[in-house]
C-alpha cells in the first residue's frame, strides 16, 4: 500500500490540494489521508478509488501471470 500512498501524495501535490481538502472531497479526515500517504494505514480499495477519482486521476491496474495479461472474470 505504500506505493499507492506515494502516488496519492504526488498527485495531491500536483493538484495543489491539502490533505484536509482532499479528505473533505473524499469524505474522510485529514489524518486518514496522511496515514495512507505515509503507508501507516492500509486503505480499502474502495477508499483508494474514491481518492483517485477526487484527484481526477486515471488509474489502471494490470495483472500479469506467467507472461500473460489476465482479463477480469465476468460471470
Amino acid at each position: 500500500m505504500a506505493v499507492f500512498g506515494g502516488l496519492i501524495h504526488a498527485a495531491r501535490q500536483e493538484k495543489k490540494l491539502t490533505q484536509d481538502k482532499l479528505g473533505s472531497l473524499v469524505g474522510v479526515k485529514k489524518a486518514q489521508i496522511s496515514k495512507i500517504e505515509n503507508g501507516a494505514h492500509h486503505a480499502r480499495i474502495d477508499t483508494l478509488i474514491k481518492i483517485f477519482k477526487a484527484l481526477r486521476a486515471d488509474v489502471r491496474i494490470q495483472v500479469t501471470l506467467n507472461g500473460k495479461v489476465l482479463e477480469p472474470y465476468v460471470g
